[in-house]
């Protein structure tokens, strides 16, 4: 196991005052870890002063404070442009890890040949794991043609395995060398939110890599912590992120028609989603 202190960890931040600062208390004491970088997308809540506050006793922990939300694929970035340790661990705000939890997953990197990108299991508070860490490459063309059947999307865990072979993992931990990840060049900052995860991991193994999910690690993962208080945005970045992944790994292979009836699929769906949303909120503006 690792135990030197080889892991830079990167965590962006918006609006995430809420846990934040639990977060940071659980990195803070990880093993194996070198650096935190904190990239604040412009919050307006307390997420900047908790930061703050953390730093004057812990010279590991750097802010680096942007002006507009510029996204998390770009912010993601710039932390990585901070950090010179060998790996690189990105932790979404609202993931608590275990004292061991970055540490293991760095001793599977380094004894899996042909590792790439890993991530972990996940829980949320009650209890319940998230399949969304282990999943198939997202096709909009396979979800239309299965009218959006959600269950196409994940992978079963496998429970004899420590470490499994999966197409994508979720962005909420990822760790994978800090060369490798520069060598791609970082994530792709065409996304604002969701999707450049997934478009990570695909340019990870089209780069002869594996993506692995360490089945024997398991963190507890709160969810949209920083997206709550925007949900339409959240959907609309959503549905954007995965028509650009759309875009660029399957729309050359689709015909026209096909593409157009995608695209209608797509924003159909999100108006399905928006709606009830914007007339709740509007009978809550009209009761006020």
């Amino acid at each position: 196991m690792i135990r030197a202190p080889d892991i830079g960890v990167v965590v962006v931040s918006h609006r995430s005052a809420r846990t934040l600062g639990r977060c940071l208390d659980c990195l803070r004491v990880a093993d194996g870890v070198a650096r935190i970088v904190v990239v604040d997308n412009a919050s307006d809540d307390a997420s900047i002063a908790i930061v703050e506050r953390l730093a004057k006793s812990d010279s590991r922990l750097q802010m680096l404070g942007n002006t507009a939300n510029h996204g998390f694929g770009i912010a993601c970035n710039q932390g990585a442009r901070a950090l010179d340790t060998p790996w690189v661990a990105f932790v979404n705000p609202d993931v608590y890890v275990a004292r061991d939890d970055l540490a293991r997953l760095a001793s599977h990197a380094s004894s899996a040949p042909g590792a790439g990108l890993l991530g972990t299991d996940a829980i949320d508070a009650a209890g319940r794991a998230d399949p969304a860490v282990r999943r198939w490459d997202p096709s909009l063309r396979r979800l239309l043609l299965r009218a959006g059947a959600r269950d196409e999307l994940y992978f079963g865990r496998d429970p004899a395995a420590s470490l499994q072979r999966v197409e994508a993992t979720s962005g909420a931990v990822m760790l994978l060398p800090l060369a490798l990840f520069r060598k791609l060049g970082g994530f792709d900052e065409g996304y604002r939110l969701h999707a450049e995860d997934l478009d990570l991991c695909r340019r990870i193994r089209e780069a002869g890599y594996e993506v692995l999910v360490a089945n024997d690690i398991t963190v507890l993962h709160l969810r949209g912590a920083s997206s709550r208080t925007r949900p339409l945005w959240a959907e609309w970045q959503k549905h954007r992120g995965l028509w650009r992944y759309f875009k660029k790994f399957e729309s050359a292979q689709t015909s026209g028609p096909m593409r157009a009836l995608i695209w209608l699929g797509l924003w159909l769906h999100f108006w399905l989603l928006a709606a009830p949303v914007a007339l709740w909120r509007r009978f809550i503006n009209d009761k006020g």
